[in-house]
């Protein structure tokens, strides 16, 4: 009688308190990040969102003065995205809190994708044979970061809430083919499409691209960081610990620089004071990478 009750005794101080199953998987086993981690992100979005508050008087009167429907939208579409940002840095702890799970997972998709329109959406203004700053422009631009961010979401939608796969959860599906087979997709198209721009960059279709060599220093990088993932997806769906830490050191460098590094590449110059000294920057870049040594022959 007394050992009876005693192994009902045990049996229940140790149940769990909290469903160990959602989705499909054991949210028991999800890690939060180090505080340092969180803390790193967290600073690092406040002060691009500082930095932009200080700049936005400034930055939507050269704005309103240019009329450039292009940068306009950018413009927008930073500032959301930054917030987007700055709430996934500061809400870490909800990927390892029963009860977050979906809303995590939407924080999640809504911030990625934000960032992933910005990337294509930059990536078709570069492929573009016309510059200009008009509607035309715009709606290109748009047309395709839209159709294609649109179709990633959809996918990760079906995956994420219909197939119960972690794809934005760290320490749960580790060794999920699944997970890490989406995320190689990912990166693989990434890191061609930045690889396209400078094989046509370094060809004779030079002429073709935009002139401007701080735009291609961008591209470099970007490639080099999409390969990286890509390479650390690789080895984790080989079961690899050495990949998932590297993916997520890209991750971390991703959501922590990639915003300013768009600011200073893409808008930072357009919101010089004097179009002279803007104009003057320009020609200065493309003499350096040697857009008119032809000229001098």
């Amino acid at each position: 009688m007394s050992a009876s009750l005693q192994v009902s005794t045990d049996s229940s101080l140790s149940a769990p308190s909290l469903p160990a199953k959602t989705d499909g998987h054991n949210l028991l086993d999800s890690e939060c990040q180090a505080p340092w981690f969180v803390a790193v992100l967290v600073v690092f979005s406040v002060l691009f969102v500082v930095y932009l508050a200080a700049h936005a008087k400034k930055n939507l009167k050269k704005l309103y003065s240019r009329r450039s429907f292009v940068t306009i939208s950018y413009y927008a579409l930073l500032w959301l995205v930054t917030a987007l940002n700055l709430g996934w840095s500061s809400l870490q702890t909800w990927q390892c809190s029963p009860g977050k799970e979906a809303g995590w997972n939407l924080l999640s998709l809504f911030t990625t994708s934000g960032m992933l329109c910005l990337e294509i959406s930059l990536l078709a203004f570069l492929l573009q044979d016309d510059y200009a700053s008009g509607l035309d422009a715009l709606a290109h631009n748009f047309a395709v970061s839209g159709i294609i961010v649109g179709v990633d979401m959809l996918l990760k939608v079906i995956y994420v809430f219909g197939f119960g796969v972690p794809l934005f959860l760290d320490g749960v599906g580790s060794t999920n083919k699944v997970k890490w087979g989406l995320w190689i997709m990912h990166k693989l198209l990434l890191t061609a499409a930045y690889g396209y721009i400078l094989f046509v960059h370094f060809s004779k279709s030079r002429d073709s691209l935009h002139p401007r060599p701080a735009f291609y220093n961008y591209i470099v990088i970007m490639f080099t960081v999409s390969a990286i993932a890509l390479f650390g997806c690789g080895l984790a769906v080989m079961g690899a610990s050495f990949g998932i830490w590297l993916y997520n050191l890209t991750v971390f460098c991703y959501h922590s620089l990639y915003l300013p590094f768009l600011y200073v590449t893409f808008l930072a110059d357009f919101f010089q004071e004097d179009d002279f000294l803007l104009e003057n920057a320009y020609y200065s870049e493309m003499k350096d990478a040697g857009f008119f040594d032809a000229d001098w022959d």
